[in-house]
């Protein structure tokens, strides 16, 4: 079993403990009550004259152990706004990236701008939970699901407001998110059986998607000559985590990304 698909039955595990404490019927309820809203400001975020940048809020990922030991959460999210950031990801997979739901909570109640629910959808459950937690996204990755339920999920996240970054990491996993109707693609240009990083990979998948979908490449952009490639081939967007995580002035090292070369 490789790494992502550990990830994914240890969070299938955690969803049918949180079903327990809080029916689905009950949560969605409370989703709806929270309202739709058909604005998608993520989505908007990205279409930018210029590369946008989702900026992530992580402690640890399995490939670097802990990256982040002070980790003021909220402060470095009002960094990432404050220094021009399009969007915030926020890990909330407590136990491969010691993550928590509360931290998206407490970030969504202190930033205006649109943050994305970074963890592992498996169930139609947590997309009503991001509603709850303040999210304007949530990640549907296609490797842990079937096509037949990422259309579906896609469905239930656009029905109450909420946009998709719909994350691939080949043509397959693109040619299928297209089929289930996103309108975000991420790709992934890290190898998550091998952990290697290939930036190349967001480039050569770009021609497969219409310039209507907005186009995320995500891992492994560290310089600004990264996003200068990228911004070349025609990416709309970027989503950066360890590169900024690491950095002690965050404004600084995202105005050095953004630098045209």
């Amino acid at each position: 079993m490789d790494i992502l698909e550990t990830i994914a039955e240890r969070t299938r595990e955690r969803v049918a403990a949180r079903k327990k404490e809080l029916p689905l019927e009950k949560l969605m309820e409370m989703a709806a009550q929270c309202g739709a809203g058909d604005d998608f400001p993520f989505e908007k975020a990205l279409r930018r004259d210029d590369v946008a940048f989702i900026c992530e809020v992580k402690k640890a990922s399995p490939s670097k152990g802990v990256i982040a030991e002070d980790y003021p959460y909220v402060a470095i999210a009002r960094e990432y706004e404050a220094a021009g950031a399009a969007a915030v990801s926020v890990l909330t997979e407590p136990y491969f990236f010691m993550g928590d739901d509360s931290h998206l909570r407490e970030i969504s109640e202190s930033v205006g701008i649109p943050l994305l629910r970074k963890d592992f959808t498996v169930d139609s459950y947590m997309i009503y939970e991001a509603k709850m937690l303040g999210a304007d996204a949530v990640l549907l990755i296609c490797a842990i699901m079937r096509e037949e339920t990422l259309a579906e999920y896609i469905g239930v996240a656009h029905g109450i407001g909420l946009s998709c970054l719909v994350e691939a990491h080949d043509g397959h996993e693109v040619n299928m998110a297209l089929a289930a109707g996103a309108r975000v693609i991420g790709v992934n240009n890290r190898n998550l059986k091998t952990f290697e990083i290939d930036t190349a990979n967001s480039i050569r998948l770009r021609e497969l998607a219409p310039p209507d979908v907005a186009f995320v490449s995500e891992s492994g952009i560290k310089t600004a000559h990264d996003v200068d490639m990228l911004r070349k081939n025609k990416v709309n967007a970027v989503l950066v985590g360890e590169t900024l995580m690491r950095a002690k002035d965050k404004k600084t090292a995202l105005r050095e990304l953004r630098e045209l070369s």
